[in-house]
């Protein structure tokens, strides 16, 4: 057990009356809990004489940035994900027919944006201009990858009299952001930096949910029932499906539960061997085409890179490791074992990471991004900083960039939820 600390950047008293109307505001104080076992919850104040908590997200009655004067800008930075443009949209209308806030600038392709030798020149978002967005995938500001020199950027800031920054994406976008914040502290300027966090692999520490990330196992629900119908359809088939999880096997274990033809279920998580042990997978894989006469594997992309003879590290412009295909490594190691032990194998191969990621948010996912994006409007206009909004026990919260951004979450190998998925599929299902 560890000592944790959620407190968020606070740049100056909260004084001006919000203009938000006919609704009720959050208490200044409202706290939301972390710990949801109360028995962790008293071991930890038994340890550090404290509850540990999260500042609750939300309108509150005093707000630190005067609206009028007020200047917002919007980012996308890193890969596509569902629910960008629900996101850009939800930001605009909040600041624009709420708060009342003049001026909203859309910064194009990112942080990329920020650099006046990149060429980008900014939108301004109306209510117009974002109107029928939230219906197409991708984002209409542009995205990229990329560090960016902070003091470079903050200059940007300063010149345009930007007075609050939403940078929405995953974990190397919300590092910049931090960045950012921290030339604004070390300048004294009174600029509020949000984070909106945005990952389909779900990998974001201290909040349960991504936005996107249910729209990503919604897309890859259909992909499993067209690998089964394939797998089906031939003798000895195999529906081989590669998703995207760099680190954490999310979208995986969801779309296994979600339905329920997957036999085998990979993540990085949980390693596994190919021949060798009493759980190896190409044996059981062989024993069950034999028995079964079909089978369906879903993939992460980030499972079973132990495998691999060449150990290389190579990174995209975000420094985020570049996995090997394990997807295309299985296909050809199922097609070599089925060889050597003389069984009839026929492999089909789906490979959609694309196709889910650029598609628009869908459901209930949509509806989260609405709710992320008011609230991340919530803080900003309160003066906060150097922080995402995120999701925890049923509330919406606040948290510091730097714990968001410590490590991925993942899925516990002995946790419930990977314990779901092993009784619907191999090594505990026969």
């Amino acid at each position: 057990m560890e000592e944790l600390d959620f407190t968020v950047e606070k740049l100056g008293e909260s004084n001006i009356q919000s203009p938000l109307k006919h609704l009720k505001f959050e208490r200044p104080e409202a706290r939301v809990f972390f710990h949801k076992d109360p028995d962790e919850q008293d071991a930890y104040f038994e340890k550090y004489g404290k509850r540990l908590c999260f500042e609750k997200a939300g309108p509150r009655e005093k707000i630190f940035h005067d609206p009028s004067w007020t200047r917002a800008a919007i980012l996308t930075a890193g890969g596509l994900c569902p629910g960008l443009n629900n996101v850009i949209k939800s930001l605009t209308l909040t600041l624009k027919l709420h708060y009342n806030v003049p001026v909203i600038y859309g910064i194009k392709y990112g942080y990329m944006g920020l650099n006046p030798e990149s060429g980008c020149s900014p939108l301004i978002l109306t209510p117009e201009i974002v109107d029928d967005i939230h219906e197409e995938g991708g984002t209409i500001l542009g995205s990229s990858r990329g560090n960016q020199d902070a003091a470079l950027m903050v200059e940007t800031l300063v010149r345009m009299n930007i007075n609050v920054l939403f940078c929405i994406g995953g974990d190397g976008t919300l590092r910049g952001a931090h960045s950012i914040a921290e030339e604004i502290t070390r300048r004294k300027l009174s600029i509020s930096v949000i984070g909106i966090p945005k990952t389909i692999d779900n990998d974001i520490c201290f909040t349960d949910r991504t936005f996107g990330f249910g729209t990503a196992v919604m897309a890859t629900v259909p992909v499993i029932t067209s690998a089964h119908n394939e797998a089906k359809g031939a003798p000895g088939g195999i529906g081989l499906i590669h998703v995207m999880g760099r680190d954490s096997g999310f979208i995986a274990a969801y779309a296994s539960l979600a339905n329920t033809h997957v036999n085998y279920c990979l993540i990085p998580e949980e390693k596994f061997a190919l021949t060798e042990g009493s759980n190896a997978l190409l044996p059981h894989l062989m024993k069950r085409i034999k028995k079964r006469g079909h089978a369906v594997i879903i993939v992460s992309e980030g499972a079973g890179q132990e495998l691999f003879e060449s150990k290389d590290d190579v990174r995209d412009a975000s420094g985020n490791k570049l996995n090997k295909n394990i997807g295309l490594f299985l296909k050809e190691k199922i097609q070599e074992y089925a060889k050597n032990e003389k069984v009839v194998v026929n492999i089909k191969y789906f490979e959609p990471a694309y196709q889910i990621r650029s598609i628009p948010a869908m459901g209930e996912d949509a509806v989260f991004c609405s709710l992320l994006a008011q609230n991340a409007v919530h803080a900003g206009m309160m003066g906060r900083s150097d922080m995402v909004v995120g999701h925890w026990s049923d509330s919406f919260i606040h948290v510091p960039i730097k714990m968001a951004t410590r490590e991925r979450k993942k899925i516990i190998p002995d946790g419930g939820l990977w314990r779901s998925v092993r009784l619907i599929t191999w090594p505990e299902y026969q």
